[in-house]
């Protein structure tokens, strides 16, 4: 299975940033719509993706200062990004490997979803539930 199925399930509709708005604007943006991060764009390409994670380390350093700093200068960037097609598994294997929780989907260079760890955890355990209820009803027979 590729992240493909993730995007058709989820939608599509993903809530982005820019790397010239003020982290706190982020900020808002996380609270308002109940997220954790946002791959950030220029024009359609994925620049970099800022986090919750990224909001933390910046205000370790710096204080409430951190609010007023652009998201470009706080984001994790290069944005580590998959292509519909990637498997889910080799999607779960890289965000473990680059202990990330957030990965932009691209599609010919440009944004075409967004994916948690969430989202392919729920997708496996769906799987792993569907698996077990078929093999109920094939021994059920």
């Amino acid at each position: 299975m590729t992240v493909s199925i993730i995007l058709e399930n989820k939608g599509y509709e993903t809530v982005t940033g820019r790397a010239d708005m003020k982290v706190s604007e982020v900020v808002q943006l996380f609270a308002e719509r109940r997220i954790g991060a946002v791959p950030v764009l220029d024009g359609l390409e994925v620049v970099g993706v800022m986090s919750e994670r990224d909001l933390v380390y910046c205000i370790a350093r710096e204080g409430e200062a951190a609010l007023s700093r652009t998201v470009g200068e706080v984001m994790t960037a290069p944005a580590i990004t998959v292509d519909k097609d990637h498997s889910i598994l080799g999607a779960l294997g890289l965000m473990t490997e680059r202990r990330v929780r957030h990965l932009p989907v691209v599609e010919d260079g440009k944004l075409a979803g967004f994916i948690s760890i969430g989202d392919l955890v729920k997708y496996r355990m769906d799987r792993i539930e569907a698996d077990a209820a078929a093999m109920r009803d094939y021994i059920a027979q």
